[in-house]
């Protein structure tokens, strides 16, 4: 049975000193006996002598370089022995008693291998956030949705989301997983530097038959966008170009036709930032596909060495389901 001692709460920080005086200690208040660690990526504003100063309890971990999201936890989670692994954003504001849930989900019958709790918005708690919402699914071309968010329509949070289900991705702004299982999964995807490598991990974890839940019983609020903000060009590639790199490393079968029907989605998609007068998300758009194809006998080697199997999706296609037929919500999936 494992308990609060067993939990380890890593917080990656990239000159977030601002966001720490904020957050930390909210995550102090209500994290009981678990073990609180501030992974350093190589920060050049003083959060590491401000946490030494004001946060001596917390276990600074310090990486040699900025490697984004990726690399940055795959290097701090080295010097991580719990069993219990937290990655959590430093944008997070946790509630009390928000560990109960999860530690009740890791002990239940259901032997999940990772978690995520409820992710509401900071700004505006009566919202999902973007981010992870309720617990992430994807479609049969890669595209990610939520419960309580599928593209930019967010959900109200009514209580529709507070029951303890399996889900296919759970988001890196709180993510909790198995240290064996991390380890086992040789952790994220390095090359990603940012964005979509927990969903490229639990694709891994689901096609090595690991287990994924969300649990509605567990609440944070998430500010988003702290690091890399949705108007940045760079997220939009880091999406798009990350997205495509999962479907093909990951989807079990016509892995080509999927990958060219998604790049014609992303066409459309870049268009339609023209159309609203976004000409560097739309060159986002095509240096994200440029990559991908200069990177694609890399992948396709990466392919060969994992693990597959099918039936992943939700819904065969959310854009259909979403621009077409109109769909705004989940359950109405």
């Amino acid at each position: 049975m494992y308990s609060d001692k067993d939990i380890a709460i890593v917080i990656l920080n990239w000159n977030g000193k601002t966001l720490l005086e904020q957050f930390l200690p909210s995550i102090l208040k209500y994290s009981e006996a678990a073990k609180i660690y501030v992974a350093d990526n190589a920060s050049t504003d003083n959060s590491v002598e401000f946490l030494k100063t004001s946060f001596p309890e917390v276990t600074i971990i310090q990486n040699s370089e900025n490697g984004g999201y990726a690399k940055g936890y795959n290097e701090a989670l080295q010097h991580v022995s719990e069993p219990l692994l937290c990655l959590l954003n430093s944008d997070i504001e946790v509630t009390e008693n928000w560990l109960h849930g999860i530690l009740t989900a890791f002990n239940s019958e259901a032997k999940p291998d990772i978690l995520q709790p409820k992710i509401l918005d900071y700004k505006d708690k009566s919202k999902f956030e973007y981010a992870g919402a309720a617990g992430g699914f994807i479609d049969k071309y890669g595209y990610p949705f939520c419960r309580g968010r599928i593209f930019d329509s967010i959900e109200d949070d009514k209580g529709q989301y507070n029951n303890v289900i399996d889900i296919f991705w759970a988001s890196g702004a709180c993510f909790f997983i198995k240290n064996e299982v991390f380890k086992t999964l040789n952790g994220f995807d390095e090359s990603y530097f940012a964005h979509m490598e927990e969903i490229d991990l639990c694709w891994r974890a689901y096609n090595s038959n690991y287990k994924t839940q969300y649990v509605g019983t567990s609440t944070v609020y998430h500010v988003g966008g702290a690091t890399l903000s949705n108007t940045n060009p760079k997220k939009t590639y880091l999406n798009f170009r990350n997205s495509l790199m999962t479907l093909v490393k990951n989807t079990e079968k016509n892995v080509f036709s999927k990958a060219i029907t998604r790049m014609f989605l992303d066409g459309v998609a870049g268009i339609r930032f023209l159309f609203q007068l976004k000409p560097l998300h739309f060159w986002a758009v095509l240096k994200a596909h440029y990559s991908f194809y200069i990177n694609l006998g890399r992948i396709l080697k990466e392919r060969r060495t994992l693990k597959r199997r099918s039936n992943y999706y939700q819904t065969s296609s959310i854009v259909w389901s979403y621009f077409i037929k109109k769909v705004k919500t989940f359950n109405c999936l």
